[in-house]
Formats: C-alpha cells, structure tokens, sequence
C-alpha cells in the first residue's frame, strides 16, 4: 500500500508538471497569435477536456475570444479569436456544423434572408387572398362543354319532378306538426293508462 501510494502521489506530481508545462506552452503560443498581425484567428489541435479548459483560461487572461468545436470528444478543438475580429453568429454556427467560413456566402445568405423578409412584408401588406381553387375547372373543360354550356343548360332547366319537388298530393301524412305531436302524446298517454 504505501509503495503504491508513492507511486500515485508521482503520477499526479507528473500530471501536474506536464500541465504546467502546456499552460507555459499555450501561452507561448497565444501570445505568439497575438504578435502576429494578418492572423484575425487562430485553430488549435484537439485536445483533452483539461487542455481546452487550460488554453480557455489563457485566452481569458490574454483578452481573446475562445471557443471549442467538434462533435466527440476526441475531436474537439479551440479556436481563439482577436477581440477585434470576435465572431458573428454566422461565422460560429457554420464552425459548428463543421464548415469553414466564407464571409462571401454568408454575404449571399444574408442578402436572401432580407429579400425573403421584404417579399414577406409585401404579402401581408397586400392582405389575405382569397381562398378558392388556383383555377377554374371550366377551363381545364372547355373543349369539351364550350365556353357557353352552362348558360345555356341554366336557362332550359326545369324541375326534375321526380326529385325534389314532391307536389302535397303525394305526401302519405298530410298533417301539420303539431297535430302529428298531439296524437303522439295521445298514444302515450293511452299506453300509459293501459299499464297501470
């Protein structure tokens, strides 16, 4: 126990050492971004969970914008940007579905984006349109029916007598509603009577 005891206070005595020695490392490497003028960000390797927190804290304390990207944790990586070249939104979310960025496309989409609003606007100021069919049916037809067929079909039409219009000689009840409720209460009340 104590032997591994020892050996366990010089692994972290190790692990220690060898963080101190990446901190010295990634400030060397920051400060080095930062001399250099035509570089407005910078990517670093992936690293571990400690490093990224390591090289986040560096670039805290050295005034810079830093982010981590990467989908597994083997592939996570920083990149560190220049507070004068901070990121846009854009610019960090096509980093985070793993594209580079092209401020050129980012231009272009930007610019579809406002004409879809402006085209957007438009149409609610326009009002709502009408609902109803894209087109008419009478034109998907008109070299079969013509294009006065059913003016002329309205003016010769008559009542199908047979359908609909059932003259009150060829009703079976010929009672009005009240008389047909009266003698259905009649009919109850003499069942009624019979029962008891």
């Amino acid at each position: 126990a104590p032997e591994q005891a020892a050996r366990m206070k010089k692994l972290q005595e190790q692990e220690k050492r060898q963080k101190v020695e990446f901190r010295k490392r990634m400030e060397q490497e920051v400060s080095q971004f930062i001399q250099a003028t035509g570089e407005p960000r910078r990517r670093f390797q992936p690293m571990s969970k400690i490093e990224r927190s390591i090289l986040h804290d560096v670039a805290e304390v050295a005034g810079l914008t830093s982010f981590s990207f990467g989908d597994d944790e083997d592939s996570r990586y920083v990149m560190v940007f220049k507070k004068e070249f901070a990121p846009s939104d854009e610019e960090l979310d096509a980093y985070r579905r793993g594209e580079e960025w092209d401020p050129a496309r980012a231009e272009e989409r930007r610019r579809l984006r406002e004409l879809a609003a402006q085209q957007e606007e438009a149409e609610l100021e326009r009002g709502p349109t009408p609902a109803g069919p894209p087109n008419d049916y009478k034109d998907k037809y008109r070299h079969l029916i013509g294009s006065d067929a059913a003016k002329a079909a309205a003016r010769t039409m008559e009542a199908n007598k047979a359908y609909g219009c059932v003259p009150v000689a060829n009703k079976r009840d010929t009672r009005s509603i009240e008389e047909a409720m009266n003698e259905i209460r009649a009919k109850k009340r003499l069942r009624q009577a019979e029962d008891e």
